[in-house]
């Protein structure tokens, strides 16, 4: 494995650290055909399990989509929603501990030619923002679910460092169903990264 992909154990930590210091690590998707997209993580939010109403986990709750989230750390969590999104989230803490963090934007790297077809009415920052629109760019969709963040498909590797000085810490986006858990400040982004979305 190349020694700059992260760990299991990286992910097997409090999620709202997790979520943080994936600020600047690169997600990186090896297609079928072996090209390779990549980006930098520029926006997370942290999702904190049985004890969080924003959480698909809440309550206990466990299903055949949230299944999941009840594995041990370093797997991706894909799921569907609206009937036409996917969103990647990378498991974290231990088994039947159902925690997450959502990957909401990436700064993109590798990939430019294909994303330029298929986004030919957005500016190159937009490409990767939002997790729908991310992971239609990525290429990730169910078939990713469950699957290591350690494989060679799709893996998450060191690459900046963000210093706490440029992390900004606000509410969850498209949450409100939660409550007063809506204003929780789990959504962690780069300051003045032009990726990060404006929902």
């Amino acid at each position: 494995m190349n020694q700059a992909v992260l760990p299991a154990s990286f992910y097997q930590r409090d999620t709202t650290l997790v979520a943080q210091e994936l600020l600047g690590m690169r997600l990186c998707r090896r297609l079928p055909d072996g090209r390779l997209l990549s980006g930098l993580i520029v926006e997370t939010e942290a999702y904190l399990g049985v004890d969080d109403p924003a959480a698909h986990s809440f309550g206990g709750r466990r299903t055949a989509r949230t299944e999941t989230m009840y594995a041990e750390g370093g797997v991706a969590y894909v799921y569907f929603i609206y009937g036409m999104h996917h969103c990647l989230n990378a498991v974290t803490r231990h088994r039947d501990q159902p925690e997450a963090v959502l990957i909401r934007a990436l700064s993109p790297e590798h990939g430019h030619e294909l994303w330029q077809e298929k986004f030919l009415r957005l500016k190159v920052a937009q490409w990767l923002s939002g997790p729908g629109r991310l992971c239609r760019a990525m290429q990730i969709d169910k078939s990713c679910d469950a699957m290591s963040l350690q494989s060679d498909e799709l893996w998450i590797e060191r690459a900046e460092v963000v210093p706490e000085s440029e992390r900004v810490a606000a509410a969850r986006v498209g949450v409100d169903y939660a409550g007063e858990a809506a204003l929780w400040p789990l959504r962690f982004y780069k300051r003045g990264d032009a990726s990060v979305s404006r929902r």
